[in-house]
């Protein structure tokens, strides 16, 4: 689904003297059941222009299966729609040769508040009728600083969200109450494997929210 032109110009407008890299747009059909919400695309999604690719991407797709569930049937889009990443430069100890990187880094909130109109009209075009937020960027995106992944995945959210108010500057709260299942980044099992059964458990809750979203 393509943003109107005028708002991601605006947006890259403003972002254009920042670290960020390339462009991304979420995802999916239209009027989805289902919308996922991540942090940032990173160095393979800028490369290949799809949200969610690579090894996490894998599982994630693995994970959207097993509750019935697939990349074509869920919106995926993110807070942030363009790679944010920091310079890195180290010297090689045995050549003595300086090398500069650029590896993938947490979106600031400046960045958050910048792609906001865009989230912010997917959300009002596609009405999903379940959120999924991925890692706290996503979660606190929605329902502000407060709320941590720790805390609260794994839990059926009702509540109204932020929208941005760009005269403002500042976070509105909707008059409509979305639900919303924060869910843990794919990629944690990678680097914590005890969060395996965590995150299978967090799918169940989320397979049984759309069975009853099924009866409604």
């Amino acid at each position: 689904m393509h943003y109107p032109e005028h708002l991601k110009q605006a947006v890259l407008a403003k972002a254009k003297d920042l670290p960020l890299e390339g462009f991304v747009e979420g995802q999916g059909p239209q009027q989805p059941k289902v919308m996922l919400i991540g942090e940032a695309p990173g160095k393979e999604e800028i490369k290949e222009n799809v949200p969610f690719i690579g090894r996490s991407g894998q599982l994630l797709m693995e994970q959207l299966q097993q509750v019935g569930l697939s990349r074509e049937t869920v919106y995926i889009t993110s807070a942030v729609r363009s790679r944010p990443f920091s310079v890195k430069t180290k010297q090689i100890a045995k050549t003595g040769e300086r090398v500069t990187k650029f590896p993938n880094r947490t979106p600031t909130k400046e960045e958050i508040k910048i792609f906001a109109p865009l989230l912010d009209w997917e959300i009002a075009v596609c009405q999903p009728e379940l959120i999924l937020t991925l890692v706290n960027i996503g979660l606190q995106r929605l329902l502000g600083p407060k709320p941590t992944i720790t805390a609260v995945h794994g839990t059926v959210i009702q509540s109204p969200i932020q929208t941005f108010d760009e005269q403002s500057q500042n976070y509105h709260w909707t008059q409509k109450t979305y639900q919303i299942i924060p869910l843990f980044h794919p990629a944690a099992v990678f680097y914590n494997y005890r969060l395996k059964e965590v995150v299978k458990e967090d799918w169940q809750v989320v397979q049984k929210q759309l069975q009853l979203l099924k009866k409604v």
